[in-house]
């Protein structure tokens, strides 16, 4: 195998970017497609891009050396093109370490972008990982990704900074079905049952009558260990991209437009019956009004370099937050490049404009 492994070229050297794929999710496939997009966007003359693929089923890390176009295809995993890797908690290293013939070897990097979806990748765990390495993080930092995970969390804190929110009740095991009925009655229905802790929407239902409630309650549990139950907000739902730390760049408003149901896991990356439209067909006020919600979600939750946040708009122009992706899906057609390109940044300018918020010019 190539010794990429620190062959300095004094300043002359690329900067190191990790790129990390795959992970021990339901979300799996969506990441292999995300990754695979910003791979390719990414200016190896200015950058050389270090892939790490980590395996659905054990978790473990590879060096990836193969075609990038078996990521998307899930046909990277083979012994030709992988070697076993580990991040090194040696902060002088800032990489990773394989064992070869010849001994133990370390790569530094200069930065990790993490391009996982859901558990064990967006929810602060990578994150943690890589800061106590000393690898900065092109992203959300451990803190403001775990919390963006949780949906109750998220909502108490954007509920605290004067954002409204949907009313919740959080149920865990043990629970009394008699008393969650009870809960649900005065949330009214229709309702949503909710892990708190899953992204893509796995694991949610939107429950019409009382008769459904406990057999969605133990779906959700399939994902999480605590559920919550969430009142359903009368309107439709838009986003913002938002980019930035200090001065934040906040994309074009989009628009869901469902015929009917909720914006699930299939409606998310097939878009059967649903459409997306970026501006928004609201007027450029109330566009203006969900762009400043955005920024105050955004700093409230300690987002850092970019994030999407979801909102609800309902008919009397009434603003909820919804939630925050910390890391939303990556390809060409997703919403988070696609509200960036309408406000006039390219999918390979946005790349590019991430990776030197934390690895400079």
């Amino acid at each position: 195998m190539k010794d990429v492994k620190n062959e300095e070229t004094g300043n002359a050297r690329k900067k190191r970017i990790a790129i990390l794929f795959g992970g021990c999710s339901t979300e799996y496939e969506v990441s292999l497609q995300s990754a695979h997009a910003v791979i390719e966007q990414i200016d190896t003359k200015r950058y050389e891009r270090i892939l790490i693929g980590i395996s659905r089923r054990s978790g473990q890390w590879y060096l990836y050396e193969g075609n990038i176009d078996a990521i998307p295809e899930d046909r990277w995993l083979s012994d030709a093109a992988c070697t076993p890797v580990w991040v090194s908690t040696d902060r002088t290293v800032h990489g990773v370490c394989w064992q070869g013939k010849n001994g133990l070897h370390t790569i530094s990097l200069d930065a990790a972008f993490p391009i996982l979806h859901g558990k064990n990748g967006e929810d602060g765990t990578v994150q943690g990982v890589l800061e106590l390495s000393g690898i900065p993080v092109i992203g959300c930092g451990m803190l403001s990704s775990a919390v963006g995970m949780d949906k109750e969390l998220s909502h108490r804190i954007a509920a605290a900074a004067g954002v409204p929110v949907a009313e919740t009740i959080t149920v865990a095991r043990p629970y009394d079905a008699h008393e969650i009925r009870k809960c649900a009655r005065r949330l009214g229905y229709p309702l949503f049952v909710k892990p708190v802790r899953a992204g893509s929407s796995f694991g949610i239902t939107r429950v019409c009558e009382e008769a459904d409630l406990i057999s969605a309650i133990e779906s959700a549990f399939e994902h999480d260990t605590e559920v919550i139950l969430e009142e359903q907000i009368r309107g439709f739902e838009v986003g913002c991209a938002v980019l930035g730390n200090e001065e934040l760049i906040i994309g074009e408003v989009d628009e869901i437009e469902l015929s009917d149901g909720f914006f699930d896991y299939e409606e998310k990356y097939t878009l059967k019956t649903s459409s997306i439209y970026v501006p928004a067909r609201i007027p450029h006020e109330k566009a203006d009004e969900v762009r400043h919600m955005a920024a105050v979600i955004y700093q409230a939750l300690k987002c850092r370099d970019f994030a999407r946040v979801d909102m609800f708009l309902t008919p009397k122009g009434k603003i909820y937050f919804n939630e925050v992706n910390t890391i939303p899906g990556f390809t060409a057609h997703s919403r988070y490049p696609g509200m960036m390109k309408a406000a006039g940044i390219s999918f390979e300018e946005l790349i590019d404009r991430l990776i030197r918020m934390e690895v400079g010019a």
